[in-house]
C-alpha cells in the first residue's frame, strides 16, 4: 500500500520535472527553437489548442521561426495567440505562413527571461510540493483507517520527503543551467 503511494508520487514528480523541462525549452538562449511556441495555446474555433497541433514549426534560419498552419483559416488565431503570449515578438504574416524573427537578445531581455525562468522554476517546485502533500494526506488517511501503523506512515512520509528533495534539487539544477545559457552572450 505504501509502495503504491511512493510509486505514484515518483511518477507524478517525474512528470512535473518533465513539464518544467518542456517549459524551459520554450525559453530561448542564443537561437530560435520550435519549442518556444509549440505549446502556445491558440483559440481555434472556441477550443484552446496547442500550436503544434495546428501547424508545422520550423527554423529556416537560426534567428527565425516559420509557422505553417495546416488550416489556412487558423492564421489569424495563431497571430493573435502569439501577440498575447509572453514572447514579445511581433508575428509577420507572409501569405499562408507566419514568420517570427527573433530580435537579438539585449541585456534587459535576458534579465526579463531569467525572471520568467524563476517564475516557472517556482511553479515546478510548488507542483512537486503539492504531490508531496497529497501523498502524505493519503498516508495519514490509511493510518486513520488502521490500514497501516503509525510507524509505517512516518516511514512513508520520510520516503516521500526524500523524493521531494531529490526532484526539487533536479529542478533547481536544470533552472540554474538554463539561466547560465540565457545570460551567455
Amino acid at each position: 500500500m505504501i509502495d503504491d503511494i511512493i510509486s505514484e508520487a515518483i511518477s507524478k514528480m517525474k512528470s512535473a520535472v518533465s513539464i518544467f523541462e518542456q517549459d524551459m525549452n520554450g525559453l530561448r538562449g542564443g537561437r530560435a527553437s520550435p519549442t518556444m511556441v509549440e505549446r502556445l495555446q491558440v483559440d481555434y474555433y472556441g477550443q484552446e489548442t496547442d500550436l503544434r497541433q495546428l501547424a508545422s514549426i520550423s527554423t529556416p534560419e537560426p534567428m527565425q521561426l516559420l509557422i505553417r498552419p495546416f488550416d489556412k483559416t487558423a492564421v489569424k488565431a495563431i497571430e493573435k495567440a502569439i501577440q498575447l503570449s509572453e514572447l514579445h515578438i511581433p508575428p509577420q504574416i507572409d501569405g499562408d505562413v507566419i514568420r517570427l524573427n527573433m530580435p537579438p537578445l539585449t541585456r534587459e531581455r535576458r534579465v526579463e527571461m531569467v525572471k520568467m525562468l524563476h517564475k516557472r522554476t517556482e511553479e515546478a517546485r510548488v507542483a512537486i510540493r503539492n504531490i508531496r502533500r497529497n501523498s502524505n494526506d493519503d498516508l495519514k488517511e490509511f493510518e486513520r483507517e488502521k490500514m497501516i501503523s503509525e510507524d509505517e506512515a512516518e516511514q512513508g512520509q520520510a520516503e516521500v520527503q526524500k523524493l521531494t528533495d531529490k526532484y526539487i534539487a533536479e529542478v533547481e539544477t536544470m533552472g540554474k543551467a538554463k539561466e547560465k545559457e540565457i545570460m551567455e552572450i
